[in-house]
């Protein structure tokens, strides 16, 4: 549904993207993740349609963004950063100037603003107006106009910004929702929203993509990824540190926390799972444990890994 080929922009002596080739097919949710800067907003420009490459190619459902840019617009919804709106207007006149100028009319322009409001909640605002709506609010708007015409293609940028807990649920539980027959997007600094949501994720800085992969392959390269975090009594601390240090195939063992009555020990693995071979020793020793669990890495840990010294001098 989206193919870029070593897409190109730049801005005078800046090099805002440099040469991504990416593609995101039907039924994806796509994480686009990177440093402020990193060239995010920028790609997502080319592929709406905002933007002309300098070089490569933009497709969408396998047209071309720059020399068929109507068709391209027709099946896509985008949501820009900042969600701009006519602050004159109410959402519901928005919503159906929307549509107009996107060809729908008549019963099916309102059926089609009924549902966009519905889907985002925004019942309660349609007849404020835009300009005295809170940021969320004002986010959900946006968000509507970007799924009105039920696009096959959404790209969308920070959609969960500005909104609360809760809102941020019924946003993603939409995307969740619609991601089966579309082609996903989302631009987002909220890590916990690419576990939530994303089906894969892309990692770029300087322009350049640096990795590409489902969560839980990114979560892999993690350090901590099936490390054992352990909870024992102070008293058994030290025994407990011995003998996990005089197993087979430990690559590191590191006292995390001494508290007044519990410690807590993380146990990294050479290679593999140690959580069955842990366990087993543990029982057998005597060691009385509080509590015993696999972490998962972190992936606002891999995310600073992978950028590291990168893009914050780009657009």
């Amino acid at each position: 549904m989206i193919q870029l080929t070593r897409l190109r922009k730049v801005f005078g002596p800046l090099t805002a993207v440099d040469g991504i080739d990416m593609t995101v097919r039907q039924g994806e949710v796509l994480g686009f993740l990177g440093p402020n800067g990193a060239g995010k907003s920028t790609t997502m420009k080319m592929v709406a349609g905002f933007l002309a490459p300098t070089s490569g190619t933009a497709l969408v459902d396998g047209i071309d963004v720059i020399s068929n840019p109507v068709e391209v617009k027709r099946r896509l919804g985008y949501l820009p950063e900042g969600a701009p709106c006519y602050g004159d207007m109410t959402p519901l006149t928005f919503l159906r100037f929307i549509a107009e100028i996107r060809g729908i009319d008549g019963k099916a322009r309102e059926a089609a603003v009924a549902a966009a409001v519905e889907k985002v909640a925004i019942e309660g605002v349609l007849d404020q107006s835009i300009e005295t709506l809170s940021k969320g609010f004002k986010r959900r708007v946006g968000l509507a106009q970007a799924i009105l015409h039920n696009p096959p293609v959404l790209i969308l940028d920070e959609p969960t910004d500005g909104l609360d807990p809760n809102q941020k649920h019924q946003v993603r539980e939409l995307i969740r929702g619609m991601a089966a027959d579309k082609a996903v997007v989302i631009s987002t600094h909220i890590l916990e929203e690419v576990e939530a949501v994303c089906t894969r994720a892309v990692i770029i800085a300087k322009g350049r993509l640096l990795a590409d992969g489902t969560p839980a392959e990114l979560l892999a390269r993690s350090p901590l990824h099936n490390a054992l975090r352990i909870e024992v009594d102070n008293a058994g601390a030290d025994a407990v540190l011995d003998d996990v240090r005089n197993m087979p195939g430990i690559a590191a063992v590191e006292l995390v926390d001494a508290g007044a009555d519990v410690s807590v020990i993380r146990i990294r693995s050479a290679a593999g799972s140690i959580t069955i071979d842990v366990a087993a020793m543990l029982k057998s020793k005597g060691h009385r444990v509080r509590d015993l669990a696999t972490e998962k890495g972190a992936l606002d840990a891999i995310f600073r890994e992978i950028t590291i010294g990168g893009g914050a001098s780009h657009a």
